[in-house]
């Protein structure tokens, strides 16, 4: 879904936002709905992210693919993403500007209490808009894990879970692996 870019005093604000974001200097930003939040994320909410990311790492080797926390754009909103892993093709991830969600194979959020109904309701419905084909999120607050695929523009049309943590949750194709959430724990 795009929208008209916003010429008020002959700016394209969407651009002027996303531009200063990207040129922030220290700490990294995204843009949720048009605010702009620090992406500070704690230890234990580092601590998250590895369970998950060291699981996926020999599939998403072969897959010629890499996992990081590089820059989403959702063109034609006020929204600027810094997931905290992205699944992407390697070829793609060599350009060094940010990605489309339709471009990925997998996002996942952990949320903290600061973002958590961002990454619950505002994130999986914008990710699902984007079609990212499958938006994970790792609830450290409601020690849950959901999958959510089939993307929509009325959002995701599939959704596995909630699972509370210790549950193995199925990832589908392209990555066929069990997740075993055994070793993520409660914020």
């Amino acid at each position: 879904m795009t929208s008209a870019p916003d010429y008020t005093y002959g700016i394209d604000s969407e651009r002027a936002l996303k531009y200063a974001v990207q040129h922030i200097r220290g700490d990294r930003v995204e843009i949720i709905e048009g605010i702009i939040e620090p992406v500070s994320p704690t230890w234990d909410h580092e601590r998250a992210a590895r369970v998950v990311r060291r699981q996926l790492e020999d599939r998403v080797d072969e897959l010629g693919c890499v996992e990081g926390s590089g820059n989403l754009d959702l063109p034609g909103s006020s929204n600027w993403y810094v997931p905290d892993i992205a699944v992407v093709p390697e070829e793609l991830a060599r350009g060094g500007g940010a990605l489309l969600p339709d471009q990925t194979f997998l996002v996942v959020e952990v949320t903290s209490e600061s973002n958590a109904e961002s990454d619950r309701i505002v994130k999986r419905r914008r990710y699902a808009e984007y079609r990212a084909p499958l938006y994970l999120l790792v609830d450290r607050i409601e020690g849950s894990i959901t999958l959510f695929s089939e993307p929509g523009h009325l959002g995701y049309t599939r959704v596995d879970g909630p699972h509370p943590f210790g549950a193995v949750v199925r990832l589908p194709d392209p990555f066929n692996l069990d997740l075993d959430t055994s070793g993520l724990s409660p914020a």
